[in-house]
């Protein structure tokens, strides 16, 4: 194996570890940075991919960003950030599904690599940036999409920060 295909590796067990402890963690700070190692987790997979414009809007968007509004969200609660009960009654359901997914994808994973498959390399001259900005741009592609989830966010944010001063409000 090569070095890059051990970076990969290692991240990817860092990222799934981070994702997991994310989810176990009982403080809602806690696994808001939990999400941070993983995202910064993913970015850096999408590096050892050499997709460097997704990378760079992983740190950015979902870094950078979304991960703020999280934290601020989470302070401006001002709540007990303690965690609820930690399992729901779908709880081994959702396990049971997880189970079979990771068991199909470790059996299309196994039979690729007995395949012998090789990868194909893009080369230098692929450009995916140009087909992405065009797609994301025209009226056609995605640009609606892309408003809507922004005006949504943007409404997620408002709904937050309400339900938190009126919180405030009714304990004094």
């Amino acid at each position: 194996m090569s070095a890059l295909q051990w970076v990969f590796l290692v991240t990817a067990l860092i990222t799934v570890s981070a994702a997991v402890m994310m989810v176990a963690s009982r403080r809602m700070m806690h696994a808001a940075l939990w999400l941070a190692v993983a995202l910064l987790g993913v970015a850096v997979v999408f590096v050892t991919l050499e997709a460097s414009f997704f990378a760079v809007v992983q740190l950015l968007v979902y870094i950078g960003s979304i991960l703020i509004i999280i934290v601020f969200a989470i302070m401006l609660t001002q709540r007990s950030t303690e965690a609820g009960p930690r399992l729901n009654p779908f709880a081994w359901g959702a396990a049971g599904v997880a189970g079979v997914v990771w068991a199909a994808l470790t059996y299309i994973f196994i039979r690729w690599l007995m395949s012998g498959t090789p990868l194909q390399e893009l080369g230098a001259s692929f450009d995916d940036v140009v087909p992405l900005g065009k797609a994301l741009v025209d009226a056609e592609g995605f640009a609606v999409p892309f408003e809507v989830a922004s005006v949504l966010l943007l409404a997620a944010l408002i709904g937050a920060v309400y339900i938190a001063f009126e919180r405030r409000g009714e304990g004094s």
